[in-house]
């Protein structure tokens, strides 16, 4: 069966979009069975407002327990755990391991 472009309604502003025959087998690549229901702006548009709309993240203080430097993590630091700034974490993950 030969695909072919089809002309669809936004469900949110109404206006019609073509959805093309490269999207149609990028969506079925996908395995996604579904007609998009919204026209490319209304998508960009949906996708742009859940980013503004998260709050920021919490951070908390703490300080590196390789350099001592004052610092800030997006958890709670606990007792008896290290924390370290992004420089030594970093430097910590590109070390290989000893096993």
């Amino acid at each position: 069966m030969a695909l072919q472009d089809k002309t669809l309604v936004c469900r949110d502003c109404g206006v019609e979009f073509t959805f093309t025959v490269g999207e149609q087998e990028f969506y079925t690549s996908r395995g996604l069975e579904s007609e998009p229901t919204r026209c490319p702006e209304c998508r960009a548009a949906r996708r742009r407002s859940r980013f503004d709309d998260r709050s920021p993240r919490q951070m908390y203080p703490a300080v590196c327990a390789a350099c001592g430097k004052e610092t800030e993590v997006p958890f709670e630091p606990r007792s008896g755990r290290p924390v370290y700034c992004n420089e030594c974490f970093a430097n910590m993950r590109n070390r290989p391991r000893r096993f």
